[in-house]
């Protein structure tokens, strides 16, 4: 997994009104949570700041990065769990962290590539991606940047479901009935099946 460095500073005035003048100054407000709980056993959680320019760097890419966080000085390793958007303008509104360490597991969506030259596309289909992601759970170190899918042997009609699919090292979180990608029947296909079927 790639990794990328951004810097922020922690904040300590958390109302409305902090907030909304921490965006008209070009920051996102974030939340970092910990390996520390508070008094009641939840995520202890870190209050700061990053930039738009800094923050739009990780969120508006096709790449899963682990964040190196360096946050009044002192660095964490992170992955981003939330982002919040404008529901008009799209900008970034909120991100929440979790810090990760080596060997504690974590669970991140890691995007699908389907590798090889369908038999179902060869014949005419057509082959979709039905999920973009697919979650898994490990070590940050062991999560790679992307799954990779070979759909060489995959027919006219047919389709990989998640529990088909298996990777050294890593747990599929997704369900196992969940389709991945298919070759559909496209219309030139299905002439030529038909006329196929016309001339025996």
């Amino acid at each position: 997994m790639k990794s990328i460095s951004i810097c922020g500073t922690s904040r300590t005035d958390l109302g409305k009104k902090a907030t909304k003048e921490a965006r008209k100054a070009g920051l996102v407000p974030c939340v970092m949570y910990g390996e520390k709980k508070d008094a009641n056993g939840a995520p202890e959680a870190v209050h700061f700041t990053v930039s738009y320019k800094e923050i739009d760097k990780c969120v508006f890419t096709p790449n899963i990065y682990l964040v190196n966080l360096t946050l009044d000085g002192v660095e964490h390793k992170c992955v981003m769990r939330e982002v919040q958007f404008h529901p008009v303008k799209d900008n970034v509104l909120h991100v929440d962290f979790y810090e990760v360490t080596e060997e504690k597991p974590i669970v991140m969506a890691v995007p699908v590539a389907p590798q090889g030259l369908a038999a179902g596309v060869r014949a005419g289909g057509k082959l979709v991606t039905m999920v973009r992601k697919l979650k898994v759970r490990a070590p940050y170190a062991q999560i790679p940047e992307k799954l990779t899918i070979d759909v060489t042997a995959l027919e006219l009609g047919k389709s990989i479901k998640c529990g088909e699919l298996s990777y050294e090292g890593l747990e599929l979180v997704t369900p196992k009935e969940v389709v991945v990608v298919s070759v559909a029947m496209t219309r030139a296909a299905r002439g030529a099946a038909a006329a196929a079927a016309a001339g025996k």
